[in-house]
């Protein structure tokens, strides 16, 4: 049967009455149409109309005429919504004239994808994702309250944290995501939420999902969940490690594995290691979108900060995991849940497939903890670090030939110059730290 008849026939024997037709805009939120299910049909025939121009990063008022054409493969029930009568499908975006939208995100994804496949390659990524739970004041806005004082791995009595956890992990179940875990991390009120891999472009799809999923039963239980990476000076911030591989289109070969190579990993793994380590610095303002995202990475925290790889060292840029043969995946660790995912898997992507193709190898791995290295002692290895801000990952972006040619001239351009403006914005503030500091003193 058909894609197209299967859905709707779906639709009727599940009662469906609301469809939510879904994108994002290129910072990663989540924009949302609600049509009744009876509209549903001719929706999925002409798509939706909207205006471009009132979302970030898309189109100038000349060129606003948009149309959001759902893509039935991604049609789902939303078990989270009061009665499960909801569903959702995740839309391309193409022009008034009929053609694919280069500003669309998820059309950037599609694109490095069909390159990795004519390399004869799948991408699959499989991200932990953390998160924050805190507590709602009388007027039910968010606080800094954490929802507990547990810590790594913490098991105590059963509170309504736990309850969170446990109804994501049974909607995600429900509907076939097949989530592998949960589990508290290290700082007070953190979770973290981990997905079985899967393509890069379902994975995307399914964070989009999941982020609603979160906000949503947390607000049920009474808490406010957020994406931000480091919400309280003094702990660990939330990051996105990504892990990711090569397959074959069957899934009966990983590209990355090779018994006779070294560490037991094919040239493929070595030079996409290489990649990702020799265009860390360009990525990074995608990975890493927001202001805020560099008051996670830095060092003393568990994050990232020096550009390495390594095999059981969790202070490097790269890990490799314990697992061979098919199991055998690289985690990059600097990524955080409040970015863009299709834009963010299609910059690792990009940046592994160059590492592939330009052959570039990657240093030694470094199996001793980096942060307890001298400056000198990394400036002799050759330890370059990632920025240190969101001014300096603009920059270097902005001098980034993968990164404009992965992202397209759109997107590129409209990044940058959303992202200069928060920049600008947070480099104009006068914070309470320089109150406190000195006001007294000055």
């Amino acid at each position: 049967m058909p894609v197209v008849e299967e859905v709707l026939e779906r639709v009727e024997r599940e009662g469906i009455k609301y469809v939510y037709l879904q994108f994002m805009d290129i910072l990663g939120h989540v924009k949302s149409v609600m049509i009744p299910a009876t509209r549903f049909p001719k929706a999925l025939e002409d798509g939706v109309a909207f205006d471009g121009s009132s979302i970030v990063g898309y189109a100038t008022i000349e060129e606003s005429d948009m149309r959001a054409m759902p893509d039935p493969r991604t049609f789902q029930i939303m078990p989270w919504h009061e009665g499960g009568r909801s569903a959702s499908v995740i839309c391309d975006i193409y022009t008034s004239s009929g053609e694919r939208f280069v500003g669309d995100p998820r059309y950037v994804l599609q694109r490095m994808m069909e390159e990795a496949q004519k390399m004869g390659y799948v991408y699959n990524t499989g991200p932990e994702f953390e998160f924050f739970l805190f507590k709602l004041d009388e007027h039910g806005n968010p606080t800094l309250e954490p929802n507990d004082s547990g810590g790594y791995f913490d098991y105590g009595p059963m509170d309504r944290g736990e309850e969170v956890k446990m109804e994501i992990l049974k909607y995600f179940t429900d509907i076939g995501y097949d989530p592998e875990a949960a589990h508290h991390e290290v700082a007070t009120g953190q979770h973290e939420i981990d997905l079985r891999y899967a393509d890069a472009l379902t994975m995307a799809d399914r964070i989009m999902r999941l982020k609603s999923v979160i906000k949503t039963v947390a607000r049920k239980h009474g808490y406010h969940a957020t994406f931000m990476p480091k919400p309280i000076f003094g702990v660990n911030g939330s990051g996105m490690h990504v892990h990711q591989s090569l397959m074959s289109e069957d899934g009966g070969k990983n590209y990355f594995y090779d018994p006779n190579g070294e560490y037991e990993l094919s040239r493929a793994a070595l030079h996409f290691i290489g990649g990702l380590l020799h265009y860390a610095r360009e990525t990074a303002a995608v990975l890493n979108s927001w202001v805020n995202s560099y008051k996670r990475l830095v060092p003393g925290y568990e994050a990232p900060v020096y550009i390495t790889w390594a095999n059981r060292n969790r202070s490097a840029l790269i890990r490799v995991p314990e697992g061979r043969g098919l199991r055998t995946r690289l985690e990059l660790r600097n990524p955080d849940p409040a970015g863009n995912p299709y834009l963010q898997f299609a910059v690792m992507l990009a940046a592994g497939l160059q590492g592939i193709k330009e052959r570039i190898e990657p240093p030694e791995p470094v199996e001793k903890d980096i942060y307890h290295m001298t400056d000198e002692e990394r400036k002799t290895m050759g330890i370059r670090s990632l920025p240190e801000s969101l001014g300096e990952a603009l920059h270097v972006m902005s001098k980034s030939e993968l990164m404009r040619n992965t992202l397209g001239h759109h997107i590129f351009e409209h990044f940058l110059h959303v992202k200069w403006q928060e920049w600008e914005e947070y480099r104009a503030q006068v914070t309470r730290w320089e109150i406190e500091r000195f006001l007294p003193v000055l």
